[in-house]
């Protein structure tokens, strides 16, 4: 190698080196002020809460607000009149609660939490039943004042519960007098069908309310609960626990951000519905009649060991008119489960887009989850009962199908790789930094005659990344690998700990996750074979061994610690599966073949040149101008 080679390889090893340096050094303040910040907020939650239920309710929008208004104080609701009562199907269990008529408890008989010490027996509960709400606010006339009425604040009169169609009906009642009342109607369905079971349709009836209603043009709308932590990892559930909406027609949706602390949004035009999003489970509140004419969103971490992940809240409206009798609502309760969310359907038979929640990464990447990985998953299901053999399957599937793309890739360095003699020709004849666009136009050349395209290694490998994106962003997502165990571990959604350790390592944790250990090192045997293999067909990337050999599977190893043990498994499974492919490939591709084939064509060409060679040398040729005018230019 050539001191110029030498003398780059170090500064890029140098550089390498200080941005690792960097890297973690943020990482150490950044933690640092993350538990600075739990700390605090463990501290001031209880102060906040009380805070934000002291506060008044504000009208909805300026013209809903009646001219002259004079408020009352809400009635005092005696705590031994408040009724609750329970309904269930064979996936969701209710309960209902007549202050403020609403759900105060969603439980999913199908799913449990996660329990110290590995045990999952109680079941999920979608919210803090003491943190529910759910209100309307609108203005009534009572004589000649305009009085604000907080439904959320007012106990309403149980109705028997009614049975239609196998469906049940709950029918809450607040009496305004006269023959007036507003009714809230709740249909918990029991069909066998998960996208109509977990759906709660939820209507609002204004039964004679017109004549006692203040001039108003809309009325309030205000949601909000405190989800808990149902996961093993807080860090995990936290991060993917947000707030998502969508606007009406939209293909895609909208999200608040992912925060460790909070975040707000305004959102002034028509809302479709609002989610409150965790990891596996979903609380939605869909305007079926008529869209949310806007919506201010809101979320705030409750902070580590709480039990808790997240407070949400939505304020919005719906729009009035004198002639409007009934508004329709649905609650979607249920799990982020992508075959039964895409099934989701609004009054005009168009989807609700809700499975969109499932954060799968980004166009191509969803793409391939969307259309290759789940339809096969859910396929694979259907016939086999272990998950770590599911896995299996999925990993050899997606290793066939780039199978052609890996050997293309390797047969690229094999031929760079047997022309090192003519390569190190080159590098004798152009030794110094001056001759360095010579020595790529030489090479250019060279791979020219030999019939090699230098993009032709590279382009397999950029071809494979959505897939491995779309498999980084779907195990961790995919709730049908929750609770399931496979060997050691018994969550392949979240990590496998085989040694909980006393103190907390940063940037690692306080667990040792055994699928990541093993992962890390086969991809270190990985690295090292493919390392051998590079270097000796590009001299020049002998310095990176650190880099390439030890660092990244170290960095794999401190960021997958806490990672879903599926994916680390996966990860695994395809590191173990590629070197086994290098070494039947190594079986198919002989060097001193590849070599003879190259010297016959190499005699054989007649020196026309690709239309990547021309554009190449069109490149050279302006970067040796440039460079000739700027050495002009100092002298």
């Amino acid at each position: 190698m050539d001191n110029n080679n030498s003398g780059t390889n170090k500064q890029s090893i140098i550089g390498f080196v200080l941005i690792g340096l960097v890297f973690f050094g943020y990482m150490l303040y950044n933690n640092y002020q993350m538990q600075k910040y739990n700390e605090q907020l463990a501290t001031e939650q209880v102060e906040q809460l009380a805070e934000a239920a002291s506060n008044a309710l504000e009208p909805a929008t300026e013209s809903a607000t009646p001219a002259a208004v004079e408020t009352e104080a809400e009635p005092v609701v005696d705590a031994a009149q408040v009724q609750t009562l329970n309904v269930e199907n064979d996936v969701l269990s209710l309960q209902f609660s007549t202050l403020g008529a609403q759900i105060v408890d969603a439980t999913l008989k199908d799913y449990t939490k996660y329990a110290p010490k590995n045990e999952r027996h109680e079941l999920v509960k979608l919210f803090d039943p003491e943190s529910a709400k759910l209100n309307l606010s609108f203005y009534v006339k009572q004589q000649s004042r305009n009085v604000l009425v907080n439904t959320a604040e007012r106990n309403f009169e149980l109705l028997p519960v009614e049975v239609v169609e196998g469906a049940q009906v709950v029918t809450m009642r607040l009496p305004f007098g006269e023959g007036a009342s507003l009714d809230y109607v709740y249909t918990l369905y029991d069909n066998k069908a998960p996208e109509r079971d977990y759906m709660v349709d939820f209507e609002v009836r204004m039964n004679n309310l017109a004549p006692l209603m203040s001039n108003q043009s809309s009325i309030g709308v205000e949601w909000g609960n405190r989800s808990y932590q149902n996961e093993r990892s807080f860090k995990n559930e936290n991060m993917y626990t947000t707030i998502a909406y969508r606007l009406p027609h939209e293909k895609d949706i909208e999200e608040l951000g992912m925060s460790e602390k909070s975040q707000s949004e305004e959102v002034s035009s028509s809302v479709e519905w609002v989610a409150f999003k965790q990891q596996y489970f979903t609380s939605a509140l869909i305007a079926r009649s008529t869209d949310f004419t806007y919506a201010d969103m809101e979320y705030n971490t409750v902070g580590a060991k709480t039990g808790y992940i997240k407070d949400f809240a939505m304020q919005g409206a719906v729009a009035y008119t004198p002639q409007t009798t009934s508004y329709d609502f649905s609650f979607y309760l249920g799990p982020n489960k992508f075959s039964v969310l895409k099934k989701l359907k609004d009054e005009s038979g168009e989807s609700l887009e809700m499975e969109r929640v499932i954060p799968l990464g980004w166009i191509f990447s969803t793409w391939i989850s969307r259309w290759i990985v789940i339809p096969i998953f859910d396929f694979l299901q259907k016939y086999i009962a272990s998950f770590g053999l599911i896995i299996l399957i999925l990993t050899i599937i997606v290793k066939l199908l780039i199978f052609p793309l890996t050997y293309k890739s390797y047969l690229s360095m094999a031929k760079t790789r047997v022309l090192r003699p003519e390569m190190e020709e080159i590098n004798a004849k152009y030794p110094r930094q001056e001759d360095a666009m010579k020595k790529q136009q030489a090479t250019m050349e060279l791979y020219q005659k030999a019939g090699i395209n230098p993009m032709s290694g590279c382009l397999p490998m950029l071809i494979q990344m959505p897939i491995l994106i779309a498999m980084f962003r779907f195990f961790p997502a995919s709730i049908e690998l929750r609770g399931k165990s496979f060997l050691w571990s018994d969550d392949l959604s979240s990590y496998d700990s085989i040694l909980d350790l006393p103190f907390d390592i940063p940037f690692y944790g306080d667990h040792v996750s055994l699928f990541c250990l093993l992962m890390t090192l086969v991809m270190f045997i990985y690295s090292y074979m493919n390392y051998k293999q590079t270097a000796a067909s590009q001299p020049q990337m002998a310095g990176m061994q650190f880099m390439t050999v030890y660092m990244m599977p170290l960095m794999m190893l401190f960021w997958f610690n806490d990672y879903a043990s599926g994916l680390c498994y996966y990860y695994l499974l395809t590191n173990l599966l590629t070197i086994i492919q290098t070494f039947a490939i190594r079986l198919l591709v002989n060097d001193d073949k590849v070599r003879a084939g190259l010297t016959k064509k190499m005699k054989n060409t007649k020196g026309k040149k690709s239309r990547f060679q021309q554009k190449y040398e069109e490149l050279m040729k302006q970067q040796q101008e440039l460079a000739r005018q700027q050495q002009q230019g100092r002298r």
